[in-house]
């Protein structure tokens, strides 16, 4: 599901998760007054600023008008009747004044714009003009036409919006200087084309608890409906209640794919100016969009919150890496190859809070989805964005997927005259990177990753060697400690009346799923010419294997059916179970229950194979311990031969019909047979048919009966929405910056701990905290969803924090599970437990963590869980950008040990108590300044506080992100 424009207000409620698509305020007075938000920003307004020191003053926005809308009361409270009388007309109607006076003021604002001088009209090929746009060439600026191409999207932003008041003239020379500037942490605005917000996400929801059947979809969306019919009614109320919020309903498929099929512009024209397409997102996989030319990166929800209710959107000047690519893919390599050995390369070379931009001679041997795949797991590689700009292919993609002739011509004129086209046909001019890479194509070899990380790539002739290794090797993330003894052994088991027998490694996980490769036609349809050969030789899935497939669109099963293949897939059973993340998520569902008795009754080293974008512990199945990502034709054939215990070129698969040894070569596809497939099955009026159907809904959608009322009738004893304490004892005098006296240690981590570990996602195990919580309402077990459904409840997020059931703490010596001890007593709690402890005596808590803490999906319940906890800061070897950045938006300390230095290094175990001494004025705090950290012990070590910009300084000062906003709109 996915929401245009939806209540500023309504965002702090946080009320589960859904997709929202959203423009920025365009303060258009027929739109203010028909809604409680807007569409996009006029061309001389934006909400960025650069100073903490201004931020009360220049956070002028939509927020007062916000404000008046909802009256005197604060009607987004629990604290309110929600069936008052008043209604949403009558608040317009008494905010029509204040609005009108807003609108002169932004007005003014706009005709003042520094840049007008270089408004340019584009001319159309015959006569008239497709717009007026602001030309960089314009300002005849030798350093311009150096500047990579994603840092002159950020450039034309600052242009166009700048208006001396929330942008200013020096802030466009910090990004015009970019080559000097972006060494030094400079802080720029950046105000977006669009937000995707995610807050009650839709494409989440579908479970895969009916596989390798025909009646799979129906089955999985009747469980789905069943499940979240209050998520869903809820929704379906607000898209009757405002009048331009856009509900696409469940079952549509998943928010990145449709984003890059349909809903991405390239450039857009609002009010006849042209300006690039860019979009922030709270799901860290918006970067896909990265693969269309349109600059798109991943924010924190809370972050996305603010900015929606008004907060202007700071950032520092990223530096750019440059990755060359040259030569082509060989015979028989993916995209799904290549983008885990770039994941690799750029994981190895550090790239967090950077850019990444390709260019050279090899982009123009990748098509638009190959691009699209690597630019979904620039996460995984830990860059802001991974950045192809728009060239001849990106153009022919447009027209693939049914954008009008006229929308490519403007697109192409507008980008070629403002420099930001790149044609590979024509001599390229020098640009400046901060670093650089290079891969020649022609080096890629099929690989998988993991089995525990998506940077761990194995190249796919050394898996079986790599397997035996990881039984070896001590746990960790290459390694399972398992005795030579009893590496060979087998778990026997009836699978429904057949003989059946497990091994260390077995698959008992094949998906075909995820954004990443289910939106490329290439690897889709060589996973369904793999299926035809298996089926054609004779093999078969082993049936206790649970294969399913859920695509990102529907027009991946329309190009599916076109071409043949979807009956050799079902064959196989990889029948289509839904259309959403599924099991790359992890709502991989239940494993058949003699399936799972024999894993955990025999200890057996499970795996998974899936064509995800993550595959960190406990995310995809509890029971997998094992997760490899791969290209969806590999998770056929892994499938096929039933472990990853296999050396694909000396071993074969199977024994065919003929009785003959089948090995990996006589399934796999050719490149040549499978673009053969894909020019003949992949058309545009697929595409057409599929978007412009894609609000109609289905029969259960479309029969869910929702109240009429302006004002949501919320039920008190819901275990999915929760109002949640973000707010409780607040006052309107901010509280200033804590420091932390003798804080307990929580929890004492290694490297690599995720936001899954954190706050996972998936399903909620029948044992924990949050289990308990849910049976003593009533709630019963099979109806207790995954936490990522019930985001929307606090109380059921807190007691999933830490939750994950393959977390590994050192306070218990290297064992696994979701524990901790509580070290005034030294017993041993659930990390729920033992916080509530802390929290109820009035002790502080930290977390000691280690390299790239907060790593994976940008799940803002990972830092809102911790300060549930009563956690007040982490101290870590490095974090993940967007998670730092959730942390300080909940008020919660981030630092990092000095280069060299960890928690090992300097002879902490954990069960010390800590002191972190900071100013109480925050002007006294600087960005990046060293702290002092001292122990009960006597140790005093020195760590960097990172705040990385003033505004966040100020979000610290207020106790957090949510608090400084309230106050600032009680404040105008």
């Amino acid at each position: 599901m996915y929401i245009a424009t939806p209540s500023s207000s309504s965002a702090l409620l946080r009320v589960s998760r859904v997709r929202f698509s959203s423009s920025l305020p365009s303060f258009s007075s027929s739109l203010f007054r028909t809604s409680i938000s807007s569409s996009l920003s006029r061309p001389s307004v934006s909400f960025p600023q650069s100073s903490a020191s201004t931020i009360s003053n220049r956070s002028l926005s939509f927020s007062f008008a916000f404000r008046s809308l909802r009256s005197s009361v604060p009607r987004w409270s629990h604290g309110v009747d929600w069936r008052s009388p008043v209604s949403l007309k009558a608040q317009i109607r008494t905010a029509a004044p204040v609005i009108e006076r807003f609108e002169r003021k932004i007005s003014t604002m706009a005709s003042e714009n520094a840049f007008k001088r270089i408004l340019t009209s584009l001319p159309k090929p015959g006569g008239g003009e497709f717009g007026k746009f602001y030309s960089l060439p314009a300002l005849n600026d030798p350093r311009i036409d150096k500047l990579p191409y994603s840092i002159r999207i950020l450039l034309e932003s600052a242009i166009r919006n700048c208006d001396n008041f929330q942008v200013t003239k020096d802030d466009v020379e910090k990004i015009i200087d970019w080559e000097n500037t972006s060494p030094k942490q400079v802080e720029i605005p950046f105000k977006p084309a669009r937000v995707l917000l995610q807050d009650l996400v839709i494409d989440h929801s579908v479970q895969v608890d009916v596989a390798r059947s025909e009646n799979a979809v129906q089955a999985n969306m009747d469980l789905e409906f069943h499940r979240n019919k209050e998520r869903f009614a809820f929704l379906k109320w607000g898209s009757t209640a405002f009048h331009n919020m856009l509900v696409v309903p469940p079952g549509s498929g998943i928010v990145h794919q449709v984003n890059l099929e349909y809903l991405g512009r390239v450039v857009f024209n609002t009010d006849g100016i042209l300006y690039p397409d860019s979009v922030v997102g709270t799901d860290s996989h918006t970067t896909m969009i990265d693969g269309l030319g349109v600059a798109g990166w991943g924010v924190g929800g809370i972050e996305a919150e603010a900015v929606m209710l008004g907060q202007p959107m700071s950032m520092v000047l990223p530096g750019v890496v440059g990755f060359k690519l040259s030569g082509k893919l060989c015979n028989g390599v993916t995209a799904t190859d290549l983008v885990l050995t770039v994941t690799q390369m750029l994981r190895k070379h550090g790239v967090v809070g950077k850019f990444v931009e390709f260019y050279g001679e090899g982009m123009g041997k990748l098509s638009l989805a190959d691009r699209a795949t690597i630019a979904n797991m620039s996460p995984e590689y830990g860059a802001t964005m991974g950045f192809f700009p728009v060239d001849h292919v990106t153009l022919q993609y447009l027209k693939l997927t049914g954008r009008s002739d006229e929308t490519v011509a403007r697109i192409e004129a507008y980008l070629r005259a403002n420099n930001m086209f790149v044609d590979y046909n024509e001599p390229q001019q020098e640009r400046v990177y901060s670093s650089y890479l290079q891969l020649d194509l022609e080096d890629v070899v099929p690989c998988i990753s993991g089995p525990k990380r998506p940077h761990d790539r194995v190249p796919l002739k050394d898996m079986k060697a790599d397997w035996h290794s990881c039984l070896d090797s001590k746990i960790g993330f290459k390694g399972f400690a398992v005795p030579k003894e009893e590496q060979n052994k087998v778990a026997k088991f009836s699978f429904h009346g057949q003989s059946a027998e497990l091994k260390h490694g077995s698959v008992v996980i094949a998906a075909i799923t995820s954004c990443t490769n289910t939106s490329n036609p290439s690897v889709m349809l060589g996973a369904g010419l793999v299926a035809k050969k298996a089926c054609e030789l004779g093999l078969e899935v082993k049936p206790w294997i649970k294969t399913s497939l859920a695509p990102g669109s529907g027009v991946v099963t329309k190009y599916l059916l076109q071409s043949g293949l979807q009956k050799y897939l079902n064959q196989q059973g990889f029948n289509v179970v839904g259309y959403g993340c599924t099991t790359c998520i992890g709502n991989s569902g239940d494993l058949d229950e003699s399936v799972a008795s024999a894993i955990s009754d025999n200890d057996i080293i499970a795996a998974a194979v899936l064509s995800g974008n993550r595959n960190f512990e406990g995310r995809v199945h509890p029971q997998t311990r094992a997760n490899y990502l791969a290209s969806p034709p590999l998770v056929v054939a892994y499938a096929l031969a039933g472990t990853v215990d296999i050396d694909f070129d000396k071993e074969p698969i199977g024994t065919g019909k003929d009785g003959k040894s089948v090995y990996f070569k006589d399934i796999w596809p050719s490149n040549e047979e499978i673009a053969q497939v894909v020019q003949s099955s992949v058309l545009p009026d697929m595409f057409k048919s599929t978007y412009e159907a894609i609000t109609k809904g289905n029969p259960m959608w479309n029969q869910l009966a929702v109240p009429s009322t302006s004002l949501y009738a919320w039920d008190p004893n819901s275990t999915y929405i929760h109002e949640p304490p973000y707010f409780k004892d607040m006052t309107m005098d901010p509280p200033g910056p804590h420091g932390v006296k003798n804080a307990y240690c929580l929890l004492n981590f290694g490297d690599s701990i995720t936001t899954d570990h954190i706050s996972p996602a998936g399903s909620i195990n029948k044992d924990s905290p949050a289990a308990k919580y849910l049976l003593e309402r009533g709630v019963d077990r099979k109806d207790f969803n995954s936490y990522g459904s019930r985001r929307g409840n606090d109380e059921v997020m807190a007691r999933g924090t830490f939750a994950n059931i393959r977390i590994v703490n050192k306070l218990l010596n290297g064992e696994v599970g979701p524990r901790t001890i509580h070290i005034p007593t030294g017993e041993k709690l659930y990390v729920f437990d033992a916080a509530m402890r802390y929290k109820a005596a009035g002790q502080d808590t930290i977390v000691l963590a280690g390299a790239e803490y907060g790593s994976g999906s940008s799940r803002d319940w990972a830092a809102k869980g911790p300060m549930l906890l009563g956690v007040k800061a982490v101290i870590a070897k490095s974090f993940e950008r967007i998670h730092r950045s959730n942390l300080v938006g909940m008020g919660i300390i981030p630092l990092c040990f000095k280069p060299g230095e960890d928690a090992d290094t300097l002879g902490l175990a954990g069960h010390e108590r800590y002191s972190i001494d900071l100013p109480s004025k925050v002007s006294e705090i600087k960005p990046g300044q060293d702290v002092t950290v001292t122990t009960d012990t006597g140790k005093s070590f020195t760590c960097t506080a990172r705040f990385d910009t003033e505004v966040e300084l100020a979000y610290f000062d207020h106790g957090g992100i949510l608090p400084y906003v309230i106050r600032n709109l009680s404040k105008q």
